[in-house]
């Protein structure tokens, strides 16, 4: 069956593009960013997987104020690189993966998560930054992605405590597809950064390590973290940061880091990254909803 092996958390910072297209990663203000990634660039090559479930935001892409889906998945065969205002990025399309697409969503929809279908859309920043900093510049992404789109953007953002309930939802759908597949979950976005007002080029540097603490082990402290808190501590868009604990929650009860790299500025924001695998992945079970039939719950379970 499919499984999840690893998980990946990682900014998305739009600089870091520019920096990559524009052949800048060696400048002296990039290359210590850069340099964060090399280890995880070595390991990725010797862990390859065959899907990468790709947690990010939309960043009037795809979506705007015509339509705001809190949780959004990719259900396509591919998706090109999104004009963000100056051209699309000179990178790949996104080659998905849509026979577990399709069957996530409808695990997730079965498990009373209220999932858009997305089968057409550009992916922004938000998807392909990520991808350059893991994998460089190929002429072909060397793995399949599902997109899975959270608003983080239009108030309210999903709680972080709904965020790791569906990760933990994921891995159950993950857990229950027939092929034989190698799966990574990515969260991406945050850290602390505030883009705009009095508090423009809001860091918290403790914050955000403690952040990255809690991602470790078997702390589940970070899903009741309250939206409030990632205002006051971490700016305006470091509500970003619930999208790492959908990658947390897939992962199961515990958890080592296997890298970890923290870095500032970038642009006026705080780089994150860690590699994380599973040391208990074991399966949540699916919570009995009363009122489902008999095949929804054994679809569910």
């Amino acid at each position: 069956m499919a499984r999840i092996t690893a998980g990946v958390a990682t900014s998305h910072v739009p600089l870091l593009g520019v920096a990559a297209d524009q052949g800048k990663a060696g400048d002296e203000y990039f290359a210590p960013i850069f340099a964060g990634y090399e280890w995880s660039r070595e390991w990725i090559a010797r862990n390859l997987p065959d899907v990468i479930v790709l947690v990010y935001n939309d960043h009037a892409s795809a979506f705007d104020m015509k339509i705001i889906p809190t949780f959004a998945i990719g259900c396509g065969e591919s998706y090109a690189p999104a004009d963000e205002g100056w051209g699309p990025r000179e990178v790949p399309d996104v080659e998905g993966h849509p026979d577990l697409a399709w069957h996530i969503a409808q695990s997730l929809i079965l498990d009373e998560f209220d999932m858009t279908i997305i089968n057409e859309m550009d992916v922004d920043h938000g998807l392909t930054v990520p991808l350059t900093m893991m994998f460089g510049a190929p002429d072909k992404w060397p793995c399949k992605v599902i997109p899975l789109a959270v608003n983080v953007v239009t108030y309210p953002p999903p709680s972080g405590n709904r965020c790791w309930a569906l990760g933990e939802a994921i891995a159950r759908a993950v857990d229950s597809f027939a092929e034989d597949l190698d799966v990574q979950i990515w969260g991406t976005g945050g850290m602390s950064h505030q883009l705009q007002g009095p508090r423009a080029g809001l860091i918290n540097r403790e914050w955000d390590n403690m952040f990255l603490d809690k991602l470790c082990g078997t702390s589940d402290d970070l899903r009741h973290i309250p939206h409030i808190e990632y205002l006051r501590e971490t700016g305006s868009e470091g509500i970003e940061m619930v999208m790492w604990l959908i990658m947390r929650g897939a992962l199961g009860r515990e958890t080592r880091a296997l890298h970890r790299h923290y870095h500032v500025p970038c642009s006026n924001t705080a780089i994150g990254h860690l590699v994380l695998e599973p040391v208990d992945g074991t399966v949540p079970p699916s919570p009995t909803i009363e009122g489902n039939s008999p095949a929804a719950q054994a679809m569910i379970e």
